[in-house]
């Protein structure tokens, strides 16, 4: 079997997971030393960390004066359940879908709310759905960055300003890698676990004002848990929009969000965020330029994710393979950068076509993806030496 060479330059951290993601570069415990242990999250220094973490997130992503602000329980699938059950219903809803985890909105919406006037917008991994033929008279739900298919929306200009129903958008792999033009997004959530690589199970909910007068004007028709309620006696509960969350909320992460958010800020605010996932993710656009191997999933480049950056095998003596021997090949490769402990969690979705998925969010550092395309590229001769040995 002919000798590959194994590269001499490793990451300096091999984590590219994308969720729960990198921590910020130079993170340390240290950085969490004023967290309230002990302390309850309703006495003043909770609800001072609370509010602040609110504030900055506003500061940073630069949302409205006049929207509203959540933390809110369950990560991202907290806060867009939150929105999907208290919010549908009051007219038609148009949902896209194009990847793993807009297919459980679907699912959500048609299955479990069991509303009867859907419109369905789908399309396979890497491309996206036609836009053109959304209805903004009606609700539109949808996801910005697929994270499991690395197929984005390029912009928010396929959103009328005058439209009548609500948009909802799942940003939870977009919030700090693009600038989101939040006048055309009425519910926006992320949680803190993917670009600022923040601890889990908390998620964040940005309502507009038109968001917030359908919360308002709107009883949906089935019973709410007392964790997706936003109203009371027919009146927004605004304190949950000032730092008293519906549960009991982890000072841990909140301190460690609040770093995140402190390190982005002297970073240079949302345009270094970008900037960075902006670098990183061209890293691996130039790699798979380079080689005939190895293709972006995402097929149009303007839809091409700065974030998630999913990859398909295009080798045509793997993809000759069944579909079983060709996710064989793509896993062991992600299993042998493991074993070498270059790089971390670098599989496709369970759900999304066999390949690699590589995270570029801000937290990852430039020169770790310039250390790590080597890598790919010894793994990937490597392992198909063996299937000729």
């Amino acid at each position: 079997m002919t000798n590959i060479q194994m590269p001499q330059l490793r990451p300096g951290n091999p984590c590219y997971s994308s969720g729960p993601c990198a921590k910020r570069p130079d993170w340390s415990l240290q950085a969490l030393q004023d967290t309230p242990f002990g302390r309850s999250h309703r006495a003043k220094i909770g609800k001072a960390k609370l509010k602040e973490a609110i504030d900055l997130t506003k500061e940073i992503l630069k949302i409205p004066h006049d929207y509203r602000v959540a933390i809110v329980p369950a990560s991202d699938t907290g806060a867009v359940e939150m929105s999907l059950w208290s919010l549908l219903g009051e007219r038609g809803v148009d949902i896209l879908a194009w990847e793993s985890f807009g297919s459980g909105w679907v699912t959500d919406v048609v299955k479990q709310l069991k509303l009867q006037d859907i419109h369905r917008f789908e399309a396979d991994y890497g491309h996206l759905p036609a836009l053109n033929a959304l209805n903004f008279d009606r609700d539109v739900v949808f996801t910005w960055n697929g994270t499991t298919s690395g197929v984005r929306l390029p912009n928010a200009d396929f959103i009328p300003a005058d439209r009548q129903g609500l948009t909802l958008c799942d940003a939870t792999s977009a919030a700090f890698a693009v600038d989101l033009d939040f006048t055309k997004l009425d519910v926006t959530t992320f949680s803190w676990q993917k670009v600022l690589g923040g601890e889990g199970a908390h998620g964040m909910l940005i309502l507009s004002p038109r968001a917030v007068e359908r919360l308002e004007t709107y009883t949906p028709a089935w019973p709410l848990p007392k964790i997706f309620r936003m109203t009371k006696g027919g009146k927004l509960i605004e304190g949950l929009f000032e730092g008293a969350t519906i549960n009991t909320p982890s000072m841990l992460c909140v301190e460690d969000y609040l770093d995140a958010l402190k390190w982005a800020k002297k970073l240079g605010g949302l345009e270094a965020l970008i900037e960075r996932a902006n670098q990183n993710a061209q890293i691996i656009h130039n790699f798979v330029a380079e080689n005939d191997w190895i293709a972006n999933l995402a097929v149009d480049p303007k839809t091409q994710s700065n974030t998630s950056v999913c990859l398909k095998i295009t080798d045509p003596d793997i993809t000759k393979l069944d579909p079983k021997a060709q996710a064989a090949f793509a896993k062991s490769i992600a299993t042998l950068l493991e074993k070498e402990k270059v790089a971390f969690d670098i599989g496709a979705y369970r759900d999304a076509p066999a390949g690699l998925r590589i995270w570029a969010g801000a937290t990852i550092e430039t020169s770790d993806l310039k250390a790590l395309m080597p890598w790919l590229l010894w793994a990937y001769k490597t392992q198909k030496a063996t299937l000729s040995a």
